[in-house]
């Protein structure tokens, strides 16, 4: 309970050295002053033990300390006087402004200082000789000194403790901008792994599950071949990608997917989706084929390739229709399936795709819509319609 209030060690040394040193003091008869109203040497040791005790205090209720000190020296001043008091009350001043509330501090040497002003101004008036400027000048020694004293040390240790804390927060922004670096990275990474090797590994799927469950030399014939086509393609994208992560980013960068090979990757899956009885088709309207941004053209052959990869999953069949279209400085992808049920085996799906073409689209600054839609002979599709913006200024990467 009272744990608080137990003394620093430091004030408890400078307690017994105080009153020791004005013990010392008293004991060889140097006092300070004669001819006051308490003659009897002894009654000094009462502001000398009053202010020890304080000393104390100076930490944990520093003004209290300063005010029943103030009080001690007043009462000092009666008797033939102790220089130990007067240096420990030098020090409770110093206290009280480097432990003291904020306000106490800013107050205390203002007022110390006009009591310097007074002291000198009324001996000066009173006696009316030179040397009763002395007075002002060891009132400001024992007072305005310590205060101003007290002031400098308290605001060099606000400063650096305004140091230290704007260097923790320095480092903990910077902490937070690495982990946000290293899980965006993350997120990319794992982003082009999906979109890389979905594709092919959802036609090994589904092409093996049929090798497996027809009974039919051809059909099995056609299906391994289609599986080992993905295998070798699937293979170097990831052997690519290892490259490029043990290269760390050093190495120079590989050729990203473009608009150009959109062509092949239709064609692609067209093989792929032969045997489930889908068509794929690719139509591109654009009347300036000129090359995009290399984040704009990526962005749109990773949506077309995992739209193809779901359709391959998911879709009915009948056709399977990629459209490409520019319209000013927005580049428009469309890919569109039946909606219905899937003949023969189905591979599973977890939903990040859709989750990472929404983020790529999102780091472009563009729109992206998936889901069923009706065309206009009442056929149900499902749609993918992606709009990205072509100027590379509006990424926010």
């Amino acid at each position: 309970m009272f744990s608080s209030f137990r003394p620093h060690r430091h004030d408890v040394l400078l307690a017994v050295v105080g009153l020791s040193g004005g013990m010392l003091l008293w004991l060889l008869g140097l006092h300070l002053q004669t001819h006051r109203v308490f003659t009897a040497p002894w009654v000094s040791l009462v502001p000398l033990v009053v202010a020890s005790g304080l000393e104390l205090l100076r930490r944990t209720s520093p003004q209290t300390g300063l005010v029943v000190g103030t009080l001690a020296l007043i009462a000092d001043q009666l008797t033939v006087g102790n220089l130990a008091t007067i240096l420990m009350f030098t020090d409770l001043v110093y206290s009280a402004v480097l432990y003291g509330k904020p306000s106490a501090a800013r107050r205390i040497p203002v007022t110390t200082f006009l009591i310097m002003v007074v002291v000198t101004i009324g001996f000066l008036a009173w006696f009316r000789t030179p040397q009763s400027l002395l007075i002002g000048v060891a009132t400001g020694m024992i007072s305005f000194g310590p205060a101003l004293t007290g002031a400098s040390v308290r605001n060099h240790r606000d400063a650096a403790e305004t140091a230290r804390l704007h260097a923790e927060q320095t480092a903990l922004l910077a902490e937070m901008d690495r982990a946000q670096a290293v899980t965006a990275e993350r997120t990319r990474m794992a982003r082009e792994l999906h979109d890389v090797v979905a594709n092919h590994l959802s036609a090994i799927a589904v092409h093996s599950t049929a090798a497996l469950s027809i009974d039919k030399p051809a059909t099995s014939r056609d299906a391994l071949g289609v599986i080992r086509e993905n295998s070798v393609a699937g293979l170097a994208e990831m052997r690519r990608l290892i490259k490029l992560l043990r290269a760390g980013g050093s190495s120079e960068p590989a050729a990203s997917p473009t608009l150009a090979s959109l062509d092949a990757l239709v064609e692609q899956a067209r093989t792929n989706a032969a045997s489930s009885g889908l068509t794929c088709t690719f139509e591109d309207t654009r009347e300036e084929r000129e090359p995009l941004p290399a984040p704009v053209e990526l962005a749109a052959y990773r949506i077309v390739q995992e739209s193809l990869t779901n359709a391959l999953k998911h879709a009915a069949p009948g056709p399977v229709e990629v459209r490409l279209d520019r319209a000013g400085q927005v580049l428009t992808i469309e890919v569109s399936s039946v909606i219905g049920e899937h003949p023969g085996p189905r591979a599973p799906g977890s939903g990040a795709g859709l989750v990472g073409m929404r983020e790529r689209v999102a780091l472009l600054g563009g729109t992206i819509e998936a889901g069923p839609s009706v065309t206009g002979d009442g056929a149900r599709i499902w749609r993918v319609r992606a709009e990205l913006p072509v100027t590379e200024g509006t990424s926010r990467t």
